[in-house]
């Protein structure tokens, strides 16, 4: 049996500082790969956004819970409402009624005519 000769592989050529070869995130131009810039650019511009909204969370001026005195004016002001509810409907029902009235009347008047 013969032996094959090996295949050889590709020398890696080294620069002056000793590192061989090109690294894995550049290119031969000495551009960046694009999938690690932009991984990058996404990891730098995503750390940039979240700080400035906490930033600006803690800036912000926060809703405070009303005094008592306006707790108490908004209170009175739903009875009175309520108040005004009811009444509007006790109305509107008396309403009803002596239209109820006036109609059976008016009939009665073309019946007995």
């Amino acid at each position: 049996m013969a032996l094959r000769p090996r295949a050889s592989r590709p020398q890696l050529k080294r620069d002056p500082l000793g590192r061989a070869g090109e690294s894995q995130a550049e290119t031969r131009e000495g551009h960046m790969d694009p999938a690690v810039f932009l991984v990058a650019l996404v990891t730098v511009v995503g750390t940039a956004a979240v700080t400035i909204f906490k930033v600006a969370r803690l800036w912000a001026p926060r809703p405070e819970s009303p005094s008592a005195d306006v707790t108490a004016r908004l209170e009175a002001l739903e009875r009175d409402v309520q108040g005004l509810q009811q009444q509007q409907a006790e109305t509107q029902e008396r309403l009803d009624f002596a239209e109820r009235l006036l109609s059976k009347a008016r009939e009665e008047r073309r019946i007995g005519s």
